[in-house]
């Protein structure tokens, strides 16, 4: 198992780390429906769905393993008002009892790591869960272009390393495909899976793939 990295968020210069994702909308809707509260903010990163979600009621708990992520969401938290319960921690050992959440949000956070990391992952997720309680997460897709084609070195047969400078350099990034997840997720129950294609963005074509998924822990 590949040793965990942080994200070197002083190489950051996209202000899309600071908005809210469009599926946050739609899952905080979700989920107050379902009169979940309790949630966590799985890799809050700089803390933009902890702040959303904190401010559409949620009592939020946020971890992540970069100190310079968390502090960043602790001074946003102050300056909002808004309570988040924050920890530095890697999410392959969370600091957090069984069945502490009614859902957790996991955006872009759960591929930073290698295939033997992200079995322990989800078994630390499935731990975490209440009976009944949601995870959102993606994973990135095996058929996009930086699994593809780029060339990026390989640590197993699902995992390259970033090497390009910025904020994700040296981190391994996981891939998969619907028959893999199917697989990796068969302690829970699966909602559903959306495969999206980002294939324009930041003014220009690109194709950057990744699998969006809803699951549920069984009663």
């Amino acid at each position: 198992m590949t040793e965990s990295k942080a994200w070197e968020w002083k190489e950051n210069t996209d202000d899309y780390w600071l908005e809210p994702s469009q599926e946050s909308y739609y899952f905080a809707h979700r989920w107050q429906q379902k009169r979940f509260r309790e949630l966590l903010d799985f890799g809050c990163g700089l803390g933009r769905h902890s702040i959303f979600f904190a401010g559409q009621g949620f009592h939020v708990s946020a971890f992540d393993l970069s100190p310079e992520g968390v502090q960043h969401l602790n001074a946003w938290a102050q300056r909002e008002k808004l309570s988040v319960q924050t920890q530095t921690a890697d999410m392959k050992h969370l600091p957090y009892a069984d069945a502490s959440f009614d859902c957790l949000f996991a955006y872009h956070v759960i591929s930073h790591t290698d295939t033997a990391g992200v079995r322990q992952t989800i078994s630390e997720i499935e731990r975490v869960l209440r009976p009944g309680g949601e995870i959102f997460f993606t994973l990135c897709a095996k058929d996009t272009w930086s699994f593809q084609q780029a060339g990026y070195p390989r640590i197993d047969e699902n995992t390259l390393i970033k090497t390009e400078d910025g904020p994700e350099k040296g981190i391994p990034h996981f891939y998969v495909s619907l028959q893999d997840i199917l697989r990796l997720l068969s302690g829970l129950q699966i909602l559903s899976v959306r495969h999206t294609d980002d294939c324009y963005f930041q003014g220009r074509v690109q194709d950057s793939r990744h699998y969006f998924i809803l699951a549920q822990k069984g009663e």
